[in-house]
């Protein structure tokens, strides 16, 4: 599989074992060894991308860079902006649906920003 080979190349550039990697992602014992065979889940890649510095994209092999993308303007908004580490920028017609998403909700819930 494309992500196991693509972990274990950036854990030896990072002189990380396997076993680190994957105690430094919380995973379960030798998790990163079944992927060998198996696709990992979403949130177990992406703790493991998290460890490496990279983006789940580049070790589904999706990109072939390992660089998380630069973050955009300062008012630009991506994907991990939202907790979805995809990579990337969102495309400027989903960007005033998600503003407006998320104006309407600290009007509903005020609170919310006192935490």
């Amino acid at each position: 599989m494309i992500a196991f080979e693509r972990i274990k190349k950036l854990a030896k550039q990072k002189k990380l074992s396997l076993v680190e990697v994957n105690d430094k992602a919380g995973l379960g014992t030798r998790s990163i060894y079944h992927w060998n065979k198996t696709q990992p889940s979403n949130s177990n890649l992406a703790a493991v991308a998290k460890v490496l510095g990279t983006t789940t994209d580049y070790l589904n092999g999706l990109t072939d860079d390992p660089n998380i993308p630069s973050k955009p303007k300062k008012h630009g908004l991506t994907w991990q902006d939202l907790d979805m580490p995809y990579g990337g920028e969102i495309p400027d017609e989903l960007k005033g649906m998600y503003r407006a998403l998320a104006e309407q909700y600290v009007k509903d819930h005020p609170d919310s920003l006192k935490k």
